[in-house]
């Protein structure tokens, strides 16, 4: 291993404890849409009240704003990293 791959990959593991959060906002994302696909299935079959159907759908909007807002947020800032002059 040469000094550039060593220096590389202690960047990298410095780097990858920064992008654990990021990681457990995906998870979270993914459950809470998984939350209500299952609260909904159950809703249609009759087994879950009405009002848990509307926390769950409510819970899932505001999971996919946030997540719009996020992606909108970082396409924003690619596009002004790319103004910049050189």
């Amino acid at each position: 291993m040469d000094i550039r791959s060593s220096f590389a990959a202690s960047l990298y593991s410095k780097a990858k404890p920064a992008t654990a959060p990021a990681a457990q906002m995906v998870q979270d994302f993914t459950a809470t849409i998984n939350r209500g696909e299952t609260t909904a299935r159950s809703a249609i079959t009759g087994g879950a009240d009405p009002h848990a159907l509307v926390e769950a759908l409510a819970s899932s909007q505001l999971a996919v704003e946030t997540v719009a807002t996020v992606r909108d947020r970082v396409v924003e800032a690619y596009q002004e990293i790319l103004r910049m002059p050189i």
